[in-house]
Parts: C-alpha cells; structure tokens; sequence
C-alpha cells in the first residue's frame, strides 16, 4: 500500500474542494465513509489514491430525516443502524432486511449505506490483478473461465454482478438518490443510478470520479405495502448473494394492486423484472400464479458455462418470496 495523506472534510462542500485540490495538483483522490471497500482495494493495489478525504466528520450524513414525502437517509448511516430503525422495519423491511443481511455484523457496524451501494465487484478476477475489463484491460476472463457466481442477465462486455444487498431493495422503493459534485448537486432516480457494463465496462453507476454519493430519499410508502428482501448464500461465513429478490407488493387482500420485482447477485446492476410485475399486478397470489412469476422470471436468462444452477434458484427464489409476502397479513 502506498503512502497517503488523510484531509477531514467538514461539509460536503469542502469534501468535493478538497477531491479537488489534489486532482488539479495530479494526485489522486478518493472519499472514504465507512471506508471497508476501499480499504481492501488499497491493499489489493487496485486504487492508489495519494489522498483519501474522510466523510466521517460531516455532520447529519448518518441520520434518517422524515419529510419531503417520504424519509431521507444520510449515506454514512451504517448498515447495522439501518437495519435496526425502527421506522425503517416498519414501512420499508424490504430495506431493514437487505441491510441486515450483509456480511458480518462487525462490517455492518462500519459499512455504510453509501458505501454498499457504490462497492466494487467481487469478480476473482477483478480482485486478483488480472488486466480484466473493470481495470481497464480488453477482455472479461470469466466468459471463458471460472464464471459460477457470475451474471446470467445483463453480461456483455463483462459478466460482473453487483454485489450489493441494499440497491435491489432501493431499487425496488423507488427511491432517489442524491449526487454532490464539482458542479453542485443532481439526483438522480436508483433504478438509473446503475450501469450495464454495454454502458461503461469501466463503472458500475454514474458517479463521476470527483463526484459522491451524499443521501437516499426513499417515498412513504403506499397503503397496503408489503415488502420483502430474500437472499441464497453458497455458505454461511461473510459472502455475498449467490440470488437475492427484493420484492415489494401492494396488496388489497389477497389481491396484488402493484409489484416491483428486483434481483441481485445476477446481473451486473439490480435486475427488475417488469413483466413479473405486470403478471402479479391485478391478480389475487395463488401458488399458481407465484409459479408462472418464477418461471416468468427467468424467461431471458443466459448463463454461462458454470452458472446454469442460478436458473432454477432464481425461479424457486422469486415463487417462494412472492407466496411467503402475499400470505403477510
């Protein structure tokens, strides 16, 4: 790891100047919240930032704020925090649970929000130094090589997934997130938030090199929500979704008035599935119509050599997530 100097931002404003400064003096820069991900890609020699401003003293960024139609969450609020709000249980526990279900409980008591949503892929490769896509290389060595954690929707040029929990169920909520850069503030909706690699091979979202993700504004949730985050793991130990369905369904009785539908761990960004949701919206959930949902889900799957076992764990997945949520009372 190389040496580096650490510069305390006291506001956003001054953490972007800061970003700043040393990109116009020909240094690297990167923000740190939580700080997890980076850290571990220092280490792995795949970012060398000559300066890391921390986020950690700005003051508000780790709070939930009610207003504006709905809750704004701060991107430094820690997973652990988030996933034990109470508010957030009760009228978003699609987001208490993916937040609950990351890694370890000593990474979510320092991984933040932000963080999660902005981590880089997982991919061996990626992680291991190869001169891949994601590092600026030409070509995507698991089309060809060890490719059983990787996408089976969305892949081309590279076949990444992304790895985070609380961006299929953010996705889902339709939420909005906000964006503070150079150039002042933007926002810019979750779902749109996410980049194919057909998009940028190089980025997994829209973020600008100089530019930070600062909260998340989530919409009060309609009447008759219900939700649900549903994760399979290849084990027990810290790792990440192997699939993972983040569903939210508004319900009359037993009747689905609308859905959003979202994978993880099977694409390169979040994956809706528009045509589960038109399926449920209207019908009342019987296991029948949770089986055509399954199967609807993974009518455009393309798995690659080693991957193919992510097909019927996407279908069982979405079928039992689906029945399980529409049986909540």
């Amino acid at each position: 790891m190389k040496t580096f100097t650490n510069v305390n931002a006291r506001d956003l404003r001054q953490a972007v100047a800061r970003s700043a400064d040393a990109r116009q003096s020909g240094q690297a820069a990167s923000f740190a919240g939580g700080g997890s991900d980076l850290l571990a890609l220092m280490k792995e020699r795949i970012v060398r930032p000559d300066v890391i401003v921390s986020l950690k003293p700005i003051k508000g960024l780790d709070q939930l704020t009610p207003g504006g139609g709905g809750i704004t969450i701060g991107g430094l609020i820690t997973l652990d925090a988030l996933s034990r709000d109470a508010r957030i249980h009760r009228q978003y526990a699609v987001l208490a649970e993916a937040a609950a279900s990351v890694a370890t409980p000593q990474i979510r008591n320092v991984g933040t929000l932000a963080g999660n949503l902005c981590q880089r892929p997982w991919c061996w490769y990626y992680r291991n130094g190869f001169p891949c896509l994601k590092a600026g290389g030409s070509q995507c060595f698991s089309v060809s090589g060890e490719n059983q954690f990787h996408a089976i929707f969305g892949g081309g040029p590279s076949y990444i997934v992304h790895p985070s929990d609380t961006a299929p169920a953010l996705v889902a909520l339709d939420a909005t997130f906000r964006i503070v850069g150079p150039s002042g503030e933007r926002e810019v909706p979750a779902a749109d938030f996410f980049v194919l690699p057909r998009q940028n091979a190089a980025a997994e979202n829209v973020l600008a090199n100089d530019e930070l993700l600062a909260s998340v504004h989530v919409p009060t949730a309609a009447g008759g929500m219900r939700s649900m985050y549903e994760k399979v793991l290849d084990r027990e130990a810290w790792t990440h979704a192997v699939v993972s369905a983040a569903v939210v369904l508004r319900m009359d009785g037993q009747t689905c008035r609308d859905a959003r539908v979202v994978l993880g761990g099977v694409a390169p960004i979040p994956w809706r599935l528009p045509e589960v949701e038109r399926l449920l919206t209207g019908q009342r959930i019987t296991e029948e119509v949770a089986a055509r949902a399954g199967e609807l889900a993974v009518a455009g799957a393309r798995p690659l050599a080693k991957n193919g076992y992510k097909v019927p764990l996407t279908n069982a997945l979405v079928r039992r997530t689906v029945l399980e949520l529409a049986r909540r009372a």
